[in-house]
Parts: C-alpha cells; sequence; structure tokens
C-alpha cells in the first residue's frame, strides 16, 4: 500500500470540490500522462489571464463586467497553479489543500 506522501495530488476535484489523489509508482501510466498534460495546459492559461490581465489593467475604458469576468477566471487559475504547486511540492501545503 502507497503512503499519503506518495500519493499525488491530481490537478481535478473529484465530487464536492475534494481533492483527488493517485496511487502508482507508474510515472508513465495514462492517468499520470493524463494529469501531466492537464497541469500543463493550466499552467499556459494562468500565464496567459496574467498577460490579459496587465492588458485589462492598462486599458482604462474597461468595463466592470470585464473587470469581473477577468476575475473570474484569474480566481480559477490561481486555484488550479495552486494545486500544482501543492502536488509538485509533495505534501508540503497538503494539510490545506486548495
Amino acid at each position: 500500500m502507497t503512503t499519503q506522501d506518495e500519493l499525488r495530488l491530481l490537478p481535478w476535484a473529484g465530487p464536492d470540490g475534494k481533492p483527488c489523489y493517485l496511487s502508482t509508482d507508474d510515472q508513465g501510466g495514462y492517468v499520470s500522462r493524463l494529469a501531466d498534460h492537464i497541469e500543463a495546459f493550466q499552467l499556459g492559461m494562468a500565464s496567459q489571464l496574467l498577460e490579459r490581465s496587465r492588458e485589462v489593467l492598462d486599458d482604462e475604458t474597461e468595463d466592470v463586467e470585464e473587470l469581473h469576468f477577468l476575475t473570474v477566471q484569474l480566481t480559477s487559475a490561481l486555484r488550479d497553479v495552486l494545486r500544482v504547486a501543492t502536488s509538485r511540492g509533495r505534501g508540503s501545503a497538503r494539510a490545506g489543500h486548495p
């Protein structure tokens, strides 16, 4: 059996928003590869949103709806990035998992 320290926090939430963990030693398995691809996508989206937020903040004509929409997207991206960081940190922030 695998200990909690060896579990991988996956980049998606389960039912009720609870974290999902992968218990395997197979780094090249299907779920591990899927998680790697999703993490890369999430990090890429966060980078794009950061660039978009710079554009929005520099444009004084942006309306409140645009700012609200961007805030919602940034909040989601930050949650995903924190989950990736927690997963890669191997339990350093597990007690307060995102």
